[in-house]
């Protein structure tokens, strides 16, 4: 008989959504994902699932470039026409709103991507199965 998929983890696992806002494990749901501010753990400390197997890679934040880009430039080019403020404004505004949104942005959508993965059983060709 094949062991249950949250074996041996703290509590049911979580929802795509919970685990990206959270940082949360995807076996075992303990708030284990990342290391730094957008790095990932090794592992989980609690299940032991090797965080390091999957392969989020760099789509996310050519993704987020484009998207919060975007975002910035249209809304710096609205200002400019509204009101025409000097450029300090437009960098005391833009340069941190671009860094806050750059950064969160990228971990939640590595971390939703992790999720993913790990969901649907994927992994590079050759690879092992992720699953114990």
């Amino acid at each position: 008989m094949p062991a249950p998929e949250n074996e041996g983890a703290a509590g049911p696992a979580p929802t795509l959504v919970q685990g990206a806002l959270r940082g949360l494990c995807p076996r075992c749901g303990a708030p284990t994902l990342f290391a730094g501010w957008i790095a990932f753990a090794p592992r989980c400390r609690v299940c032991g699932l090797d965080f390091g197997r999957f392969n989020v890679g760099d789509g996310p934040a050519a993704f987020l470039t484009l998207i919060v880009g975007t975002l910035v430039v249209g809304l710096a080019i609205w200002l400019e026409l509204a009101v025409g403020p000097p450029v300090w404004v437009h960098v005391a505004l833009w340069l941190p709103l671009t860094v806050a949104l750059v950064l969160g942005g990228l971990r939640l959508s590595k971390a939703a991507l992790l999720h993913s993965e790990y969901r649907q059983h994927a992994g590079e060709a050759g690879r092992p199965d992720h699953r114990p």
